[in-house]
C-alpha cells in the first residue's frame, strides 16, 4: 500500500516530535552539568520551600473545608491522616498527612515532610474564644542567643502562639526517607537540628550553616508555619468557623 500525503506528514510530524523531544533532553542535561554542586542545592532548597509553601495552603484549605486541621499522616509511607484523635501533642506530631491533602509529601533530598499541630485544632469546631495555639518558633540573633521568632514562652489567649508548623529535615543529616527509613545524624553538635527532630512545641528556624562551631551547631532545616491569623480568616471566609 502506497502511504498518502497525510501518512506522510503524520509520520515527519511523529519524527520531528521525537527530535525535540531527544533536544529537549540533551538541552536539560547540558543545562545541569553547567550548574555546580552548590547552584543544584540552591535550586532544591527552592523547590522544597515551594513545596513547603503548597503545604501550608493546602493545610489552611483543609481546614476552610472541613473545620478542622488534619491530624499526621499514618506513617512516612502511608499518607493518609490517622483516624484517631490526637491524646497529647507527642501524638499530633509527625508526618504532614500528603494524600489527604493532595500534595507532595517529600522534599528535595528525599526526606518526608514533618508536621507538629495542635491537638484542639484537629478536632471541629475551632473554638477560637477558648482554643490556644501551641506552636512557637525561635531563632538565634547575631550573638548565637535563641530568641522567639513565632510566639513566646507560654501560649495564651491573648498572645497566641501559631496552630502548626511543616519542615523539612534538608540536605544532611536526620529525617526519615520516603521509604520510610529514619537517616542518620552524621554531624557532631547539631544541637538545634536535634531539636527540631525531637520537638512536639518549640521548633527552631535560623540561617544554614555547615559550621559544627556555631551556637546550635551544623542547620540546614527549612521550616514554615501556618499564621493563626490567615487560618482564621480563610475559615471565616468559608463559614466553618462558628
Amino acid at each position: 500500500m502506497v502511504p498518502t500525503r497525510a501518512d506522510l506528514r503524520r509520520q515527519r510530524g511523529a519524527a520531528l516530535l521525537m527530535l525535540l523531544a531527544v533536544a529537549s533532553v540533551g538541552f536539560a542535561t547540558l543545562l545541569l552539568s553547567a550548574f555546580g554542586r552548590s547552584d543544584v542545592e540552591r535550586l532544591r532548597e527552592r523547590r522544597t520551600l515551594l513545596v513547603l509553601a503548597q503545604a501550608s495552603d493546602a493545610l489552611v484549605g483543609f481546614a476552610a473545608t472541613h473545620g478542622r486541621l488534619p491530624r499526621p499522616a499514618i506513617s512516612a509511607t502511608d499518607g493518609r491522616e490517622r483516624p484517631e484523635p490526637c491524646a497529647d501533642e507527642a501524638a499530633c506530631s509527625g508526618f504532614l498527612p500528603w494524600v489527604t491533602l493532595g500534595v507532595e509529601g517529600a522534599d528535595s533530598w528525599g526526606k518526608r515532610l514533618r508536621y507538629s499541630v495542635t491537638p484542639l485544632y484537629t478536632a471541629a469546631p475551632i473554638r477560637r474564644l477558648s482554643a490556644i495555639a501551641t506552636k512557637r518558633v525561635q531563632t538565634r540573633d547575631g550573638a548565637g542567643n535563641l530568641r522567639y521568632d513565632t510566639g513566646q514562652a507560654e501560649c495564651v489567649i491573648y498572645a497566641q502562639c501559631v496552630p502548626a508548623v511543616v519542615y523539612s529535615h534538608g540536605r544532611n543529616n536526620l529525617g526519615t526517607s520516603v521509604a520510610g527509613l529514619s537517616q542518620v545524624n552524621a554531624a557532631r553538635n547539631n544541637l538545634d537540628e536535634i531539636a527540631n527532630d525531637l520537638a512536639t512545641t518549640g521548633f527552631i528556624r535560623r540561617a544554614a550553616s555547615t559550621d559544627p562551631a556555631v551556637p546550635g551547631g551544623a542547620f540546614d532545616d527549612l521550616l514554615v508555619v501556618i499564621p493563626l491569623d490567615t487560618l482564621y480568616e480563610r475559615m471565616t471566609a468559608a463559614r466553618t468557623l462558628p
